[in-house]
C-alpha cells in the first residue's frame, strides 16, 4: 500500500485528490442537512423535498451528455473549476434562503436544479483528468484512492451533518458545502498538466454523435453499462424494501442503520483491495465481483437475522469499490482520451437509466406480489443479466492494457 500512496507525491494528483475529497465532502453533507432544512420550513412537507430532490436529479441526468461533450472539447480542469464555482453560487444562494426563514418552494426547486447542473459538468471531466496527471501504470492505484476518498467521505459527511443540523440548524449547515465546493475550485485552479486536450472541432451534436460511435463500438462497454442498468434498477427494491423489512420484521431503524454502514465499510475495504490487486483480464474479475451483489436479495427476503444480511452488505459494498475501480482503470486504458469523458457521460446515463423508474414501481408491485416476492424477482433478473454480461468473451478477455504498438481495442 505504501507504493500506492507515493502517487501522492505528485503535486497534480495531490490537488485533484484534495479537491475532489473537498467536493465529496460537500456532496455528502447536503442530502442531510437539506432534508432538515426542506422540513423543517414553515409548511415543509415529504411531497416538498421530493420535489427538491428529483429537480437535482433530472437536471444531472439531462445535462450529462452536454457535460461529456463539453469535457472532451475543453480544458477539463477548467470546466471542474467552472463547475465547482457554479455549486458554490447555488449553495451560497441557498443558505440565505434558508437563514432567511421564508424559503420559496421554488426558488430552492431551482437552486437544486442548478447543483444538479453542476453536477453533470462536473463529473464526465472527473473522469476524464485522472491518465492526465498520471502515468499509465499508476491508474489503478489513482483511482483506488479516488475511490477511498468518496467512500469515506460519504461516511465521515453523512456523520458531520447531522453534528452541524444539531448544532447550528439545517441551513447553516447548507454553507459547509458551499465553502468546500469553493476550496475544491481553488485547489483545481492551480493543476497544471501537459496535456489539457484536444481542441474542439466541428459542432457539439457532432461531437455527440461522435461519442455515441466511440461507445457503441466496444461491446465491453455498452454490455456492462446495460448490466448496470439492471444493477441499479434491481437495487432499488432494496433501497425500497430493505427500510420495510428493517421495520416490520428486524428491529426498526436501528438494524437497517447497521445494514447500511456495514456495506459503507466495505466500500472502503474494497477501496483497499483494489489498490493491491492486478489481474491480467480486469473486466473477468471486475464482473466476477458484480456476483456479491446477489446475496442481500434472498436473505433480506427471508428475514435473515440483521448481522448476517449486515455481513452480505459489507461483502456487497467490497465488490462494488472493486468493480468501480477496475473498470474505471479499463475506460481509461483502453478509451482515447479525447473520447474518455463522453463514453463516461453515456456510462452514467445508461447505468442509472432505469433506477427513478424502478424506485417509482417497486412499492406498487410488492403491494401486489409481496415484499419477498419481489425481491426475489429482482435478485433473479439481476443474476441472469450478470452470467450473461460474463459470458460474453469481449467482457471476460479484455486485457489489463492496450499494448504501445497497437491501437485501442475495439
Amino acid at each position: 500500500m505504501r507504493d500506492d500512496l507515493r502517487i501522492l507525491a505528485d503535486r497534480s494528483y495531490r490537488m485533484l485528490f484534495l479537491a475532489r475529497t473537498l467536493s465529496l465532502l460537500g456532496s455528502a453533507v447536503i442530502p442531510v442537512a437539506l432534508a432538515f432544512a426542506v422540513l423543517d420550513a414553515p409548511g415543509g412537507s415529504a411531497t416538498d423535498l421530493g420535489l427538491v430532490l428529483a429537480a437535482r436529479s433530472l437536471a444531472q441526468v439531462a445535462l450529462l451528455l452536454f457535460g461529456g461533450v463539453l469535457a472532451d472539447r475543453m480544458n477539463r480542469f477548467r470546466l471542474m473549476v467552472g463547475s465547482d464555482l457554479l455549486a458554490f453560487a447555488a449553495q451560497a444562494v441557498l443558505t440565505v434562503v434558508f437563514v432567511s426563514g421564508q424559503p420559496s418552494l421554488p426558488v430552492v426547486i431551482a437552486l437544486s436544479a442548478v447543483n444538479g447542473a453542476a453536477a453533470a459538468l462536473f463529473l464526465p471531466a472527473s473522469r476524464g483528468v485522472v491518465p492526465q496527471v498520471v502515468a499509465q501504470e499508476q491508474l489503478q492505484s489513482a483511482n483506488a484512492l479516488l475511490r477511498l476518498s468518496r467512500n469515506s467521505t460519504t461516511i465521515g459527511g453523512a456523520a458531520l451533518a447531522g453534528v452541524l443540523v444539531a448544532a447550528f440548524g439545517a441551513g447553516w449547515a447548507l454553507a459547509v458545502p458551499a465553502a468546500t465546493f469553493l476550496g475544491s475550485a481553488l485547489l483545481l485552479a492551480g493543476v497544471r498538466v501537459s496535456h489539457p486536450g484536444r481542441a474542439a472541432t466541428g459542432t457539439m451534436l457532432a461531437d455527440l454523435r461522435e461519442g455515441w460511435r466511440e461507445f457503441s463500438s466496444r461491446s465491453w462497454v455498452w454490455l456492462v453499462v446495460v448490466q448496470f442498468a439492471f444493477v441499479n434498477g434491481c437495487f432499488s427494491a432494496i433501497y425500497v424494501l430493505g427500510p420495510l423489512t428493517a421495520k416490520e420484521q428486524l428491529g426498526g431503524v436501528t438494524a437497517w442503520s447497521v445494514i447500511v454502514t456495514a456495506q459503507a465499510v466495505g466500500l472502503v475495504g474494497g477501496s483497499l483491495v483494489a489498490m493491491r490487486i492486478r489481474p491480467r483480464r480486469p473486466m473477468r474479475v471486475a464482473v466476477l465481483a458484480t456476483f456479491g451483489f446477489l446475496p442481500p436479495f434472498a436473505l433480506i427476503a427471508a428475514g435473515a437475522p440483521v448481522w448476517l444480511i449486515a455481513a452480505s452488505m459489507l461483502v456487497n459494498g467490497v465488490c462494488i469499490d472493486i468493480f468501480e475501480v477496475l473498470w474505471d482503470t479499463a475506460l481509461q486504458n483502453h478509451v482515447p482520451n479525447e473520447a474518455l469523458s463522453r463514453i463516461s457521460s453515456y456510462d452514467a446515463m445508461g447505468s442509472f437509466v432505469l433506477g427513478p423508474l424502478c424506485l417509482a414501481v417497486v412499492g406498487p408491485v410488492a403491494e401486489r406480489i409481496g415484499v419477498a416476492q419481489t425481491l426475489l424477482i429482482a435478485g433473479g433478473v439481476l443474476g441472469l443479466v450478470t452470467v450473461a454480461t460474463f459470458s460474453a468473451r469481449s467482457v471476460r478477455q479484455l486485457p489489463a492494457r492496450v499494448p504501445a504498438a497497437q491501437p485501442a481495442t475495439v
